[in-house]
């Protein structure tokens, strides 16, 4: 391997280079000069590097600045492939990306993840073998990595979700050591609200550096963006809101054995029952046609009948934004964000949804924390996790520790999973 003195791949600034044309921040060798502080020499060194190892390319001439034409550089973002994945409780998601993190083919499907990991996973190794048979014949390009959101907290250190009562089969799973078994790559796991928050970060358009991400499913949670950092906490648990006890009443006790839980309020299937309970009472005509049409109803239904109007399904969610709102008031004056989005269930219900978020968070909160505050649904919608996900692998393997292992060899193929995974041990860190 080289050395650092002859720019070689442990050269510094080599990861700064990629990221700049990566970003588009910096397009031609005298930007990327300007911008890193590294010298000409240098800058074409780096350059020089990561064409050969195709992750930049040639492009056209840009403008010139006096001299000759300087040549553009592009990332070569189909240089390589991501599998994606993001288990929710009832749905899921897998995907696969190019290395700009764009979907290229995606899958979803209704499933019981609370089974358990074993079959969860079997079942998204099925789907991940059929998304890379699909793609081979268009796309001639090596699998690099995987990233994957499960429920729950995760310890970085062995990508293994925390032990939890309510999630069982789950706790102390080898998810990580599974899948790098399965497929040869190396694998980031994390909890999927904060790879929902990821993906909103890196691609939703907000750019924001201090953004809460709160998804509404069979649970509550959210996902923290501070300064740009995405915050887990010392065990993983940060943005487990729907475990902040909201009542005594023990008519409402949480799976977690505390009583009063957001989640007793706002879950998916406190939804559904309320819907449920409206529909056979007759205070919802629509809701009572959906029932009889069905069998039955869910929380989708719900939030559907209420963006139509219909006066007990807005009631119902409005009962449950209240909670949400009242909650968030706290963690707002504690975060301080800029921007709050809501995705979930509850998205289909339109905007009466948020405003009742509004009408219980704005009162509670400090006036200053609010002043700036814009509280919409996610953009990126059922997508955000995935995104999130290849983020969460993107940023190890083209961040400046796991980079130089393997443009030593020009492919990620010449080490082993561990290899590039342990180059970038600290998955929790500064996002760029």
């Amino acid at each position: 391997m080289s050395t650092v003195g002859d720019g070689g791949p442990d050269s510094p600034g080599l990861a700064m280079v990629l990221h700049l044309v990566r970003s588009g921040i910096a397009v031609t060798r005298p930007e990327i000069s300007r911008l890193s502080g590294l010298g000409r020499k240098a800058v074409a060194l780096r350059v020089e590097q990561l064409i050969a190892c195709g992750l930049l390319s040639e492009g056209r001439f840009g403008r010139s600045t006096g001299g000759r034409l300087p040549r553009e550089l592009q990332f070569e973002e189909r240089a390589g492939l991501l599998l994606v994945a993001e288990l929710g409780a009832t749905v899921i998601s897998v995907g696969l990306t190019d290395l700009s993190g764009r979907l290229i083919q995606e899958h979803i499907e209704p499933a019981d993840t609370l089974a358990g990991a074993e079959t969860t996973l079997a079942r998204v190794e099925e789907m991940f073998r059929k998304l890379l048979a699909a793609a081979a014949d268009e796309l001639a390009a090596p699998l690099w990595g995987i990233g994957i959101g499960v429920l729950g907290p995760v310890d970085a250190a062995s990508g293994r979700p925390v032990p939890l009562s309510f999630l069982p089969g789950w706790g102390d799973y080898p998810v990580r050591d599974r899948l790098e078994a399965a497929f040869g790559v190396p694998v980031w796991v994390d909890n999927e609200v904060n790879l929902m928050a990821l993906g909103e970060f890196r691609q939703g358009g907000s750019r924001t550096p201090d953004m809460i991400y709160v998804k509404m499913g069979s649970g509550t949670k959210a996902g923290i963006i501070s300064g740009g950092r995405l915050i887990h906490g010392v065990g993983g648990a940060a943005g487990e809101i729907g475990h902040i006890s909201v009542s005594d009443d023990p008519a409402f006790a949480c799976a977690c054995g505390n009583l009063g839980c957001l989640n007793e309020f706002t879950g998916s299937q406190r939804l559904a029952a309320a819907g449920r309970e409206a529909a056979r009472s007759g205070r919802s005509v629509s809701l009572r046609e959906i029932h009889e049409a069905k069998g039955d109803l869910d929380a989708n239904d719900v939030a559907r009948a209420a963006a139509m109007g219909d006066r007990a399904a807005v009631e119902i969610l409005n009962r449950a934004a209240d909670k949400v709102g009242r909650v968030l008031a706290v963690l707002v004056n504690v975060h301080n964000p800029s921007l709050i989005l809501i995705g979930g269930t509850v998205a289909a219900a339109g905007d009466s949804f948020l405003s009742a978020i509004r009408q219980a968070m704005y009162p509670r909160a400090f006036p200053s924390s609010v002043r700036d505050l814009r509280v919409s649904f996610s953009p990126l919608s059922d997508r955000a996790g995935l995104v999130g996900a290849a983020f969460l692998a993107l940023d190890q393997l083209l961040g400046r520790a796991a980079l130089p292992v393997w443009i030593d060899s020009h492919s990620p193929a010449g080490h082993t999973a561990a290899d590039l995974r342990l180059a970038a041990p600290e998955t929790r860190k500064d996002l760029p």
